[in-house]
């Protein structure tokens, strides 16, 4: 698979810009390698008529949609954001709420699958944040406060239920169980 491959999935699943060290050390490959390459990535989305685009701003690539789509995009993120959340919308975000900062691995294992999207559609409503956390190489994710105001909460400790939640181990034991699962499976 080429790095230009790699370099496009990855800034597909990610919700914010990411930076060219940081696309090097997932791809393992050099920066220099990695910045051509993502630079080529720009020129050709640029080039085709594609509803895809890959922008660079200092040394942090981002996709986005193609200008020329962007009445239709407003049009369906104001139907997104502005209905209900589903139900796998919801469970995601009382997970984040209740044992916050999270991975989005860890959000994959409890929940049992991908939750890229549905983390993409509550970071649109400005419901959770994401942070990276250098040492460890993960996204970690939080709710807002904006979220917290919606819910009339001054602080998450407030929450239902929340040291008992936010303090069980049994998810904890849940996530060490699979990590070394995956582990030996490698």
């Amino acid at each position: 698979m080429s790095i230009k491959s790699k370099i496009e999935s990855l800034l597909f699943v990610s919700a914010k810009p990411t930076s060219i060290k940081q696309l090097a050390d997932l791809i393992k490959k050099p920066a220099k390698e990695v910045e051509a390459a993502g630079d080529e990535l720009v020129q050709e989305c640029k080039d085709g008529k594609r509803g895809l685009h890959v922008i660079k701003n200092g040394s942090n690539y981002q996709m986005v949609s193609a200008p020329e789509n962007a009445d239709l995009i407003r049009e369906f993120i104001k139907d997104e954001t502005g209905g209900e959340l589903s139900k796998p919308s919801l469970e995601t975000l009382t997970i984040i709420a209740y044992r916050g900062p999270i991975s989005k691995l860890d959000l994959n294992r409890i929940r049992g699958v991908n939750c890229a999207l549905i983390l993409r559609n509550l970071l649109l409503r400005g419901l959770i944040e994401a942070a990276f956390n250098k040492d460890k190489k993960e996204t970690y994710y939080t709710v807002t406060f904006d979220f917290m105001r919606f819910l009339g909460v001054n602080k998450i400790e407030e929450l239902p239920d929340y040291e008992k939640l936010h303090k069980d181990d049994s998810i904890d034991k849940m996530l060490k169980n699979e990590e070394a699962v995956a582990e030996q499976d490698s």
